[in-house]
């Protein structure tokens, strides 16, 4: 609950781009938050079910996805944005492939 909390603050603070607090950043900061917290918590619930070779990339897409979208905010190129996202999606799915690969 915590992380889709931070999440949607995050996503609000980004959105208004330095300005004032308008009903937009808030209603897409409660949506944004709501719905990564949603699929979190169905990834945790259906992540155990799943062999570690698609657990791993599935925690690493909603970490891109998450971090994609925060980055687009910023007003960077989709490009750029895309850039990030699969960075960060690459770099968590190696990290929790290995994290299941030495723990289970």
């Amino acid at each position: 609950m915590l992380l889709a909390l931070v999440y949607g603050l995050w996503t609000a603070t980004n959105d208004r781009k330095g300005g004032s607090v308008t009903v937009g950043n808030v209603v897409l900061g409660i949506v944004s938050g709501v719905v990564l917290g949603a699929l979190y918590m169905a990834l945790r619930r259906l992540a155990p079910a799943l062999p570690r070779e698609l657990r791993a990339p599935a925690w690493g897409a909603l970490a891109g996805v998450s971090v994609g979208f925060l980055y687009s905010l910023t007003e960077a190129s989709l490009l750029r944005s895309v850039g990030v996202g699969a960075a960060v999606a690459a770099g968590v799915a190696a990290a929790t492939y290995y994290y299941f690969t030495t723990h289970e």
